[in-house]
């Protein structure tokens, strides 16, 4: 199964479009563009449908001042989009577009860009983007999120094992179900709590505004959590029934268990992106399975070790159970990491495709803990099934007149019971560690930007999270005057590139020259050099047709004349990546 979800991933791993995590396709304005008018809004395009904050946007000046702007919302009704109308009047040079929305998945997404009006500033507002992640608060709540998955696991694991597996001793697990639904219980409250924060980037303490609660009761993320901890109510009068041995529908155990697995599946990854419906399905089936195996282990591990008495059949039909959802989550595993990769190459260049090899690696080592498992099952199963032959033989003997029963010479032969629960006792417990494991990689995997989503942001130079363009200051002297000239390269990288170039003079504003050239050389490769072909655009020198043909570092040559026969030459080098 192992060697086929390699197979699977070689095969389609170049297939199509984007998933979960929203990347930013397209701004509006364009990421460096100069305009010759200010817009009278901003539009951001996302890969997928976005939430929006209260601080969704903050535009500075060119003077690093927090512009006015409307209120955020999305364009024409659609979801994908955010916009936000800015005042009349914003004047000439650079302004600074941070923002900040929430994808699809409930995962916060940020980036910032800039634009001009007029000609580029003399000095590019400071990039600010707000606060990208609280540690306290992020810390808090990936503990939240690591508890809560255990938990789940904990609950519906044993669950099921007392339903299907029939333990001899049932009275020793309804402890294990009081602690997996308070964990449950207290875990979600927790991230429900720590939402707003979580989404906004702020600390703890924030948690309590009444806004911030407001936002998280009105946003899917917070309906999930809500729903949720409904299910945890019914999920109590449904345990409280079965404590008290009163009769209870294993159906509405089912639709809890379904109910609560969906959660999960609304909240990650398979909530936005291509193949949504298929997605969920798949979801819901790999945390049921994970639940049921893990959760299960647990509860195994508790009856070797505390139980008086082991039946051999309750451990067979767990092993058959495991085994079932061992198969489940390998089908529904290739299929996600399908679609989260998209590519073969994105195993090894992206993050989600690193921790994913990490995660098989473990679960290699988890399936052979199983294997071992499974080995001392058939050994206690065997030995089981032979003590009951023998006690049989026992009472079929005839008593003699005399005494006691007629024993055969020598000692008993008594089967190595003991022997074979130890060492199942030692594999399911190594089940278990390897397991928790495998549990803290999966929640850090739903955290992770997917590779598809990864590799659609990297086309995108506006979804990078700052200006992409290049800005270099070259200075010059002549005739005893000073200046310098900035210079910015969009997007700085091979392949066409626009170029402004702006002259400043010793104070840091702008100074009028007849003429200015630019050229390229890559000494490297014996290239160039190139002229960029600049032209006066009306208080700076652009040009749109610079075509740096390969990546590395290049001189870029800076020409400045100041009058009909005073001229200076300046060299700097150049970075294209």
């Amino acid at each position: 199964m192992l060697l086929g979800t390699l197979l699977v991933l070689l095969l389609f791993g170049g297939a199509g479009s984007a998933s979960a995590h929203a990347a930013l396709r397209a701004s509006d304005p364009d990421d460096g563009a100069v305009l010759k008018s200010a817009p009278r809004s901003l539009t951001l395009t996302f890969t997928e449908s976005v939430g929006l904050l209260d601080d969704s946007f903050r535009v500075l000046s060119p003077e690093n001042e927090r512009v006015r702007t409307g209120e955020a919302g999305h364009a024409e009704g659609r979801s994908d989009t955010a916009r936000v109308t800015l005042p009349s009047g914003l004047g000439e040079g650079t302004f600074t577009v941070a923002w900040r929305v929430v994808s699809a998945d409930s995962h916060p997404v940020s980036g910032a860009f800039t634009f001009s009006i007029g000609a580029p500033s003399a000095t590019a507002a400071t990039v600010d983007r707000g606060p990208v992640e609280n540690p306290a608060t992020t810390g808090l709540y990936n503990i939240a999120r690591y508890l809560a998955y255990l938990a789940v696991a904990l609950l519906i694991g044993t669950a099921v094992f007392l339903a299907a597996c029939r333990p001899a001793d049932p009275n020793l697990l309804p402890r294990l179900l009081r602690t997996g639904w308070w964990t449950l219980t207290a875990a979600t409250v927790a991230l429900f709590v720590l939402r707003a924060p979580y989404e906004a980037g702020t600390g703890p303490a924030t948690a309590f505004d009444a806004a911030a609660f407001e936002r998280t009761v009105t946003s899917r993320p917070g309906v999930v959590l809500l729903a949720r901890l409904a299910l945890l109510a019914l999920t109590a009068v449904f345990l409280l029934r079965l404590f008290r041995r009163r009769r209870s529908s294993y159906a509405l155990g089912v639709a809890l268990a379904l109910g609560l697995a969906l959660t999960w599946a609304a909240g990650e990854h398979a909530s936005a992106g291509i193949q949504v419906p298929v997605a969920m399905a798949a979801s819901v089936l790999h945390v049921l399975a994970m639940a049921v195996w893990l959760g299960g282990l647990t509860a195994l591990v508790v009856t070797l070790y505390r139980a008086a008495v082991v039946d051999p059949a309750t451990v067979t039909r767990f092993s058959r159970l495991a085994f079932a959802s061992v198969t489940v989550l390998v089908v529904t595993g290739v299929y996600q990491s399908w679609r989260g990769l998209g590519s073969w190459d994105a195993l090894s260049g992206t993050t989600y495709g690193r921790l994913l090899v990490a995660k098989l690696i473990v679960v290699v080592v988890l399936l052979t803990a199983a294997g071992f498992s499974r080995l001392w099952t058939v050994r206690l199963a065997t030995a089981g099934a032979r003590t009951v032959v023998l006690e049989k033989e026992r009472e079929r003997v005839p008593e003699p007149v005399g005494g006691g029963p007629a024993l055969p010479d020598g000692p008993p032969d008594e089967p190595p019971v003991a022997p074979d629960r130890r060492g199942l006792r030692r594999s399911v417990l190594a089940e278990v560690a390897v397991g928790v494991v495998v549990l803290v990689i999966t929640t850090v995997l739903t955290g992770t930007v997917p590779g598809r989503a990864e590799a659609e942001a990297a086309k995108s130079p506006a979804a990078i999270g700052l200006p992409v363009a290049s800005v270099n200051y070259v200075p010059f002297e002549i005739g005893g005057a000073r200046g310098q000239v900035q210079i910015t390269l969009d997007p700085g990288r091979v392949g066409r590139n626009s170029v402004q170039a702006v002259v400043l003079d010793a104070q840091g504003g702008f100074a009028i020259v007849p003429e200015l050239r630019l050229a390229f050389s890559l000494p490297a490769q014996d290239i160039g050099p190139l002229d960029a072909k600049v032209t006066d655009k009306g208080g700076y020198w652009g040009s749109d047709d610079l075509d740096l043909p390969i990546a590395g570092t290049w001189e870029m040559r800076v020409t400045v004349r100041v009058s009909e026969v005073d001229q200076v030459s300046e060299t700097k080098a150049v970075t294209i990546g």
